[in-house]
């Protein structure tokens, strides 16, 4: 091969598949073409970017209060009443009726940070 189809193959093998993807609908566009009717062509992109998949991080994240044991329940109890501003009695149903979510949808650091400060006070707690 010339190094101009060199380079060309290694650019696409740094695509994502959403990327691939767009690349081969362009292409159709642009020739005028139909990639579902080419012999062996989607073989050949996916082959090309599979190498190029990432896992996209969660950034969003659930705080599930998996057991307290009953000795450490009241200093759980002051823990989950400051990270979701309960009254007593609603933060005191929330620890006894473990497993259960304590925070949704809260950014990795807070959620690891309300691990944290759970887990210090007694409790088991999980990110979901």
């Amino acid at each position: 091969m010339s190094e101009k189809l060199d380079q060309i193959i290694e650019e696409l093998k740094t695509l994502t598949l959403l990327e691939a993807s767009e690349l081969v609908s362009k292409i159709e566009d642009v020739f005028g073409v139909d990639a579902s009717a080419a012999t062996g062509g989607p073989v050949v992109m996916a082959a090309a970017a599979a190498p190029a998949e990432e896992v996209e991080e969660k950034t969003e994240f659930d705080v599930m209060l998996d057991e307290v044991p009953a000795d450490k329940k009241i200093a759980v109890l002051k823990i989950v009443r400051s990270l979701t501003g309960l009254g007593l009695k609603e933060a005191k149903e929330l620890v006894e009726s473990a497993p259960k979510v304590v925070q949704e949808g809260v950014a990795k650091e807070a959620a690891e940070d309300a691990k944290t400060q759970i887990e210090g006070a007694g409790g088991k707690v999980s990110l979901k």
